[in-house]
């Protein structure tokens, strides 16, 4: 049985949009080369609550201290969507691992 011309458009369609989806969701965020202006007591201690309960859930948690602030950069680049971290979430805790780190 032929299937019609508009099928095979429909799905031809369909898979470039999965595609699609599919690379974009395995790109990287921009690497965070430097801590945010927004650095707060507040959301220091948000970002050391997500740290300790976000990354903590999976692993044991390593000192903020053993690894540089551009160390950190890659490990944050890497671990945030395994911890399923939005980007602001990412940023905060971020910022309080660099803020620890100087």
């Amino acid at each position: 049985m032929k299937r019609p011309q508009n099928f095979t458009r429909i799905t031809t369609i369909f898979s470039a949009i999965a595609i699609i989806g599919f690379l974009t969701s395995c790109t990287t965020k921009p690497a965070v080369t430097e801590g945010t202006k927004t650095m707060t007591a507040e959301n220091l201690a948000l970002g050391k609550t997500l740290f300790d309960n976000s990354c903590g859930r999976c692993h044991d948690l390593p000192s903020p201290t053993s690894h540089s602030a551009q160390d950190w950069v890659g490990i944050m680049n890497a671990m945030a969507p395994k911890a399923k971290l939005n980007d602001q979430q990412h940023q905060l805790v971020y910022d309080y691992i660099v803020s620890v780190t100087k």
